[in-house]
């Protein structure tokens, strides 16, 4: 397809609604210009495709006129852009209107899938706390920015999960309570009840142990299992229960 053929239906469209076109001035693929006052002008920009040019030159038309779309073609009624959302959440912060030139097999349709408007920056609260505790839960940093997209993140839920798992590598089982004890972070009841990894088995109700995943995982990871424990951490002796009345004996010299 050739942005050209996106042309005709866009006219139309626009003439249709009162504007008068034009094509390939100043730069700018199409301009429409509305008859009556104030004066509205219209700057479209087309590309076959969605890339960065198209963003890019959207952006420099701005400094002519507020209305400022881009076009692109989809063919077909159930196609959809790629990333729509993303790309929508993109226009908006930038101002320009997203218009979708539908191909059809006996017409072509066009779709306002955005329109331009004054962008008000809000500040998405609940994700900034979300940043700001993970960044507080790790013990130390590990991952290299620019990670695969499916590449395990050492994360903070991931850190503590196995600075419990190493509490329990030689115990055959363990209450939440006296792993904390040990160092073990807050958050240990629901580390080992979520047991989002499938490192922990739970041996009776309130006890768990090491599974055969959990193993691996410490194997996998023994090189930075020293880095995830806190600076306060006490020392790793099992408490001791109070010995039961009438248990008590004495040495015979």
């Amino acid at each position: 397809m050739r942005e050209t053929e996106m042309f005709e239906p866009l006219r139309c469209w626009l003439e249709g609604q009162g504007y008068q076109v034009s094509s390939e001035v100043k730069h700018c693929d199409l301009v429409a210009r509305s008859a009556g006052e104030p004066e509205e002008l219209i700057v479209v920009e087309m590309k076959t495709r969605l890339c960065l040019d198209l963003l890019l030159q959207a952006a420099r038309r701005k400094a002519l006129t507020d209305a400022v779309y881009i076009a692109v073609p989809l063919r077909g009624s159930k196609s959809s852009l790629r990333k729509g959302r993303a790309l929508q959440d993109l226009l908006r912060r930038l101002e320009v209107g997203l218009l979708i030139v539908r191909f059809l097999q006996k017409t072509t349709r066009i779709e306002v899938i955005l329109h331009p408007r004054p962008f008000q920056p809000r500040t998405a609260r609940q994700r900034r706390i979300q940043i700001i505790r993970e960044i507080d839960g790790r013990y130390a940093e590990f991952d290299q920015a620019g990670l695969p997209g499916g590449a395990p993140r050492l994360t903070a839920w991931r850190q503590r999960s196995l600075r419990v798992a190493h509490l329990l590598q030689s115990r055959s089982g363990a209450a939440p309570a006296e792993l904390r004890r040990l160092g073990a972070p807050a958050q240990t009841q629901q580390i080992l009840s979520k047991n989002s990894y499938g490192w922990f088995e739970r041996v009776q109700r309130g006890r768990y142990r090491l599974s055969r995943a959990g193993t691996l995982a410490l194997t996998s990871y023994q090189d930075i299992l020293p880095d995830l424990t806190p600076a306060d951490t006490p020392p790793q002796t099992v408490p001791q229960a109070p010995p039961r009345p009438g248990s008590e004996h004495q040495e015979i010299p």
